[in-house]
């Protein structure tokens, strides 16, 4: 069997390639491509032709994907169809192929010859139904255009294939004329009339169809009016006439001619800057009309627009607007009137705003100050006026003039208190974007509240505003130029209506608000002062009203130092704050957040050491040591007074006093009483003499004892007896009257010489001449004359012995009797001193004492 080749051309893909075999034929076939919907199953049939293969040999290939044999159907032995279901991702083209191997004992398995049919598949969607189709003609010049313009609605969707748009436009019992685009966007089309049909019947559709389908969108048969849009109404003028301050008349010309069809005219105007326009319409063919019952003194804006007089067809657009204002007339209303006090309620300022329904420029404003026989009147042409309250109020009229006439007076009570009462409670809130203020009606009987006045002042810039509502509201919206993140003060107060028409303000309610509130812009700086050991006292400034930007929630006081972080929260009034509980002799770093419900921001750090002690601390301790050592030297003082004898025995030894003590009889062979010793005169020598009685032997001197009188001017130690051998002498502390300054000598600087010297030596008999104790606190030591006997005085003189003192004078001392027998009489003491010269001679040395130490008896 012979097979061929065929290269085909498709239409629509250009120039492809298909396999064709006249051993086999799918159904359905085309020379060009078959076009099928995505999402749909397409099914397809494979015959063979040829003898030599059977169905089972057939096989489905979808591009090179070989189709599953379960989507296989088996018609007969020689066609099997396949089921599938269409995507965009399937690719050209569809084959059926038949092919057999064949089998020998010596050969290898071998395919016959293979049979291949195929055909290709176009995927797309079938067009979606147009909605809403609307026709129009514009208006050119005087005429109606023969271009008609149609629109349609559509979903956009693409068809994958060939789309084409198609406009069709028939006059009935005339021509139909047509457009048509291939664009898969097309939303509209154009079709010329040549000549547009006035006064006639048109019918329009539009078509839209591919390879998959067709749809069809009619809009009926009309009037070739109603298709028409007509232009805007020409040379709008709006004439004010002066005697007519309350209209305005309107003049136009017709923007198409009458033969064409007749028009009908909408006007509407609306004060300038408003957003409510208000409409009339035109019954007549005409060209003016007058607007009435417009306000005097007040821009309007004006527009204008046509239509067929029949209502059909398109409205024009609207004309270029028109802005006029109306003439002047005498004010419709009120200067509305309020007064402000000052720091001191006797100063009052009078503020006004225009009258609402003013109807032309007020001029001036003239004032009445008080009733009565002598009212102050003024004119003003400002909108304030202060002035001061000397009584305790005061009722103030107010009129406003213009060009025509004069306004109603608006008239005010004034009183330095207002004794009305005033609501009870106010809350704002926002509403969209807006503030919206509720209250609570004052509850005073007897008064009916005519109006409710709501004052608002922006801070810190004191911008002030208010409004006034019916006095049978309680809530309102304030109609202000509110700003967001600035503070206002907003105060109600109500209105009570008096006679003669006058009003008398209650007292206010005055709640502070925002309209949006922001995080604040800084943070407060914070000044430490006060440093203490283990505390600081921070104070901070208020953040400035306008940079607070909402109502402040709280302060948080953060300090750290090294490591150590810490926070403390007060409430948002409080300004100054002592932090407790500090280390001593530290750096601190404090900062101080503001917060509101929108936000929180730092201010500046600073920085402050603590003390290492309080302020007083270091007085506390000195004063603590001082009182210590006060309290020491007291208990040293007490202690030296109640052991003060103890401690005189040490400091100040007791010492023998010459001047009031006696001396035992010295020699047992001389008891003779001797006459008081002829004085002898030394230097700076005090002498003491001694007189031995008659009878007394110094032979009894082991009876008879010498009394040494205590004295401050004697030492309690004795190194050596009363006349006893100079050699036994020990050095001594220096002993002084208590008038001088000798006490600086120390003890070893002094050595004391004392001895008696009796007349003659043992067993001689003493003269009558009294024996004589000398004492020397002479700082020399002793002489080698004073250690023997020879050195003595002659026997047969006078016995005396000198006490010598250095820096003192000379003093005698009268022996006294004693009574006790064989030992020398006592002698006298002389109560005066005497001064005598040196002796010419030798110098009177020691007697040494036969028996050893005598002890003195004292007086």
């Amino acid at each position: 069997m012979s097979t061929s080749l065929h290269l085909i051309c498709v239409m629509f893909f250009g120039c492809a390639f298909g396999l064709i075999q006249q051993c086999a034929k799918i159904l359905p076939d085309s020379p060009y491509q078959i076009s099928v919907e995505v999402g749909t199953e397409f099914t397809a049939m494979c015959i063979l032709t040829h003898s030599q293969y059977t169905s089972e040999d057939i096989e489905w290939i979808m591009g090179n994907v070989t189709l599953p044999r379960e989507s296989y159907k088996k018609i007969n032995e020689s066609a099997v169809s396949v089921t599938m279901k269409i995507s965009t991702s399937m690719n050209n083209p569809l084959k059926c192929s038949a092919s057999a191997r064949t089998y020998s004992l010596n050969t290898y398995s071998s395919f016959k010859n293979p049979c291949t049919y195929g055909i290709y598949l176009q995927k797309g969607y079938p067009p979606l139904q147009p909605k809403n189709l609307t026709c129009v003609a514009l208006q050119v010049g005087k005429l109606i255009s023969p271009d008609l313009t149609c629109s349609w609605d559509q979903e956009t969707r693409d068809t994958l294939i060939p789309t084409t748009y198609t406009l069709f436009a028939r006059i009935l019992g005339g021509q139909q004329y047509d457009s048509f685009s291939k664009d898969p966007h097309t939303r509209s089309l154009t079709v010329n009339l040549v000549t547009f049909p006035n006064h006639m019947m048109l019918e329009v559709w539009v078509e839209v169809n591919n390879t998959l389908g067709q749809v069809t969108l009619k809009e009926g048969e009309k009037e070739s009016e109603e298709f028409v849009k007509p232009n805007p109404p020409a040379n709008v003028k709006v004439i004010p006439e002066d005697k007519f301050p309350s209209s305005l008349m309107v003049n136009w010309t017709h923007p198409i001619h009458s033969t064409t069809f007749k028009l009908k005219y909408n006007i509407r105007y609306r004060k300038a800057g408003s957003g409510i326009w208000t409409e009339d319409f035109t019954k007549a063919y005409t060209e003016s009309f007058r607007l009435q019952f417009l306000e005097p003194y007040t821009d309007y804006e004006v527009q204008m627009r046509c239509i067929n007089q029949k209502g059909l067809g398109y409205w024009s657009d609207w004309s270029s607007s028109v802005t006029v204002r109306t003439p002047e007339a005498i004010p419709g209303s009120r200067p509305d009137l309020w007064r402000v006090y000052g720091d001191d309620d006797s100063v009052v300022k009078l503020i006004w705003k225009d009258p609402v329904k003013s109807y032309g420029k007020i001029l001036s404003y003239n004032l009445t100050i008080g009733e009565g026989n002598s009212p102050e009147r003024l004119v003003v042409y400002s909108k304030e006026y202060q002035f001061h309250l000397k009584r305790e109020s005061v009722s103030v009229k107010i009129t406003a003039s213009n060009s025509v006439g004069v306004s109603p007076p608006s008239a005010l009570v004034i009183s330095r208190h207002e004794a009305s009462r005033g609501v009870d409670q106010v809350i704002y809130s926002v509403l969209d974007g807006q503030l919206q203020v509720d209250w609570l009606p004052p509850t005073q009987i007897g008064k009916n509240v005519s109006e409710y006045l709501l004052e608002w002042v922006s801070v810190p810039d004191k911008q002030r505003d208010w409004q006034r509502v019916s006095g049978e509201l309680n809530n309102t919206i304030l109609k202000g130029n509110f700003q967001p993140f600035i503070r206002y003060n907003i105060s109600i107060y109500p209105i009570y209506k008096e006679k003669k028409h006058y009003n008398r303000p209650g007292k206010g309610f005055t709640v502070e608000a925002y309209l949006q509130q922001g995080p604040p812009l800084k943070g407060p700086s914070v000044d430490v002062s006060n440093t203490q050991k283990n505390s600081a006292f921070l104070k901070w400034y208020e953040i400035p009203i306008d940079s607070q930007r909402g109502f402040l929630t709280n302060y948080t006081i953060f300090y750290k130092t090294g490591d150590t972080d810490q926070s403390v929260v007060v409430e948002p009034h409080v300004s100054s704050y002592k932090l407790t509980g500090l280390a001593s002799k530290s750096q601190y770093v404090v900062h101080i957040m503001a917060s509101n419900v929108e936000g929180s921001v730092n201010g500046s750090d600073s920085s402050f050491y603590t003390k290492q002690y309080d302020d007083g601390e270091i007085e506390v301790i000195v004063v603590l040591v001082c009182l210590g050592f006060l309290f020491f030297i007291a208990f040293i003082m007490m202690l030296s007074l109640k052991n003060r004898e103890v401690i005189k025995k040490h400091l100040w030894p007791q010492v023998p006093d010459p001047y009031h003590s006696t001396i035992a009889t010295w020699s047992p062979d001389c008891p003779i009483k001797t006459d008081t010793p002829k004085e002898a005169t030394l230097p700076d020598v005090s002498v003491v003499e001694v007189d031995v009685f008659d009878g007394k032997s110094l032979c009894e001197e082991d009876k008879t004892m010498l009394p040494l009188k205590k004295d401050k001017y004697f030492s309690e130690e004795h190194s050596s007896g009363i006349g006893g051998s100079s050699c036994m002498s020990s050095p001594r502390q220096s002993v002084s009257d208590s008038d001088e300054g000798d006490s600086g000598q120390t003890t070893a600087s002094t050595v004391q010489y004392s001895s008696v010297v009796a007349s003659g030596y043992k067993g001689q008999t003493p003269s009558l001449q009294a024996p004589v104790f000398a004492r020397s606190e002479s700082t020399q030591p002793l002489l080698d004359c004073e250690e023997h006997q020879e050195h003595l005085l002659d026997g047969g003189s006078q016995q005396r012995n000198s006490y010598f003192k250095r820096g003192r004078g000379l003093e005698q001392l009268q022996p006294q009797d004693t009574e006790e027998p064989g030992c020398f009489s006592p002698t006298e003491e002389e109560d005066t001193p005497t001064l005598t010269e040196d002796p010419p001679g030798p110098a009177p040395g020691y007697m040494p004492q036969q028996s050893g130490y005598r002890p003195q008896r004292e007086d």
